[in-house]
């Protein structure tokens, strides 16, 4: 064989290797080389995308149009949200300040006077120009337009996690400006449920459950005021009635309230926001709450559900009962986070452990021990056609999955392995006389 072939042969294996690396770490290792890698690519700059300069504070700078965060992983997001939180759970369980000085560097960046002036000035001024349409691809504008349960509620919730650990007057008041969209122009149906006023007007999302009970459950934490639970707990029992399909035993994406519609897809993501809403409820939830039974109940009814669409790679899929749909990661952390955290917290049968493992090998033939995750969908709206969520792009490495990759890390790095009863140890138990 030739040297040039040679070479060829040695490139072709280099790639093969990594096209098929998957992680072999076990959980909590992968989740601190996973946020390490974050932290270690979080740079705390904003760039001119015009001139290509870089600052690393705006006091003094002109307004410009063309200004932005250098890196994702400083934009105000709730992508960014989950990861937060994420990471302060990382926190407690390794022991270590540097994950929630990250959380806390994250935050006193954006909140910097300087910094948030800078954005709030151009905000304004592509509003003025352009209104709504004209400020949808600024830095931080979503800390700006607080409309919608996208600009506030993870990231509110996540401001509640760090406020609680380090009180910060910038914090609080931007949670109470949250408190008081959520609980008085955040649109609602007549019964409460909260809902969105497109594609349809009033659409119930799965999604929002999430976006609305991280901030509405930790609210009650920090305040020790029953009302979020109670709104948390209702918002949690009006989604399951409205988006539940009882024979396939999942949730549908979203329900239009002007036409009596369901969407046409069991997206993985939108099932997997509504179940890691509910664990985060019910882990804050007070004991005596009325309603606390039938959230459990609620609960295991929706892990049993799930647990159906399992493939056999222990990956859920992109649309959950289309099999010829992509194995997806982010649904399949959520799903492993929460069954995880059930069984743990003592909500659901401890066999089901099993279905949290199996999901956990699946999650690691989509990473790699440097820290890598990938078959992460993006950003996905409502469509009225399952080709559109079929089609959905991947990406790696970015918040919207990385979050709910290290929540279900951390949780499986406290579970207890799955056992059974042996057979042997058993017989005894049964009549009749044993063989010679």
């Amino acid at each position: 064989m030739s040297l040039k072939s040679l070479s060829t042969l040695a490139i072709l294996l280099f790639y093969t290797g990594q096209l098929f690396a998957q992680a072999t770490e076990k959980p909590e290792k992968l989740a601190t080389t996973i946020a390490d890698r974050i932290i270690s690519e979080t740079p705390y700059t904003f760039t001119d995308t015009e001139t290509g300069q870089i600052y690393t504070s705006l006091k003094g700078v002109p307004v410009v149009k063309t200004m932005k965060a250098t890196n994702e992983y400083n934009d105000w997001h709730y992508t960014n949200g989950v990861l937060h939180m994420a990471l302060l759970e990382l926190a407690d369980l390794e022991k270590n300040k540097k994950y929630e000085d990250y959380v806390w560097n994250n935050m006193y960046f954006i909140f910097d006077k300087d910094n948030l002036g800078y954005f709030e000035k151009q905000y304004n001024e592509a509003f003025k120009e352009g209104g709504w349409r004209g400020i949808r691809k600024l830095t931080w504008h979503m800390i700006f337009r607080n409309k919608r349960l996208d600009d506030n509620g993870p990231m509110g919730a996540s401001l509640i996690d760090l406020q609680m650990r380090r009180p910060h007057n910038a914090f609080l008041n931007y949670i109470r400006t949250t408190e008081e969209h959520l609980m008085h122009a955040e649109p609602r149906l007549e019964d409460g449920t909260i809902a969105r006023i497109w594609p349809h007007e009033n659409t119930i999302w799965a999604d929002d459950l999430f976006m609305g009970v991280s901030f509405l459950c930790r609210m009650g934490k920090m305040t020790g005021d029953v009302k979020y639970f109670d709104d948390a707990a209702n918002q949690v029992l009006n989604y399951h009635k409205y988006l539940w399909h009882p024979e396939k035993e999942i949730y549908y994406h979203c329900y239009h309230t002007d036409n009596k519609e369901h969407g046409v897809a069991h997206w993985s993501r939108a099932n997997g926001w509504m179940l890691m809403a509910q664990a985060d409820l019910l882990t804050m939830l007070p004991e005596n709450h009325p309603k606390k039974a039938a959230l459990i109940e609620n609960f295991n009814r929706q892990v049993i559900g799930i647990l159906q669409y399992q493939g056999k790679n222990g990956l859920w899929y992109q649309v959950l009962d289309k099999t010829d749909s992509y194995e997806e990661i982010t649904g399949t952390s959520m799903f492993v986070f929460a069954i995880a955290r059930g069984v743990r917290m003592g909500w659901i049968n401890k066999d089901y452990i099993y279905a949290a493992e199996q999901g956990l090998k699946g999650m690691m033939t989509k990473m790699m021990d440097e820290g890598d995750v990938t078959a992460i969908c993006v950003g996905t709206g409502i469509m009225p056609s399952l080709t559109f969520y079929y089609n959905r792009p991947t990406q790696e490495n970015a918040p919207m999955g990385e979050g709910p990759v290290l929540r279900a890390l951390i949780e499986m790095a406290k579970a207890k392995r799955y056992s059974e009863i042996s057979a042997d140890d058993q017989y005894d138990k049964i009549g009749g006389n044993a063989p010679l």
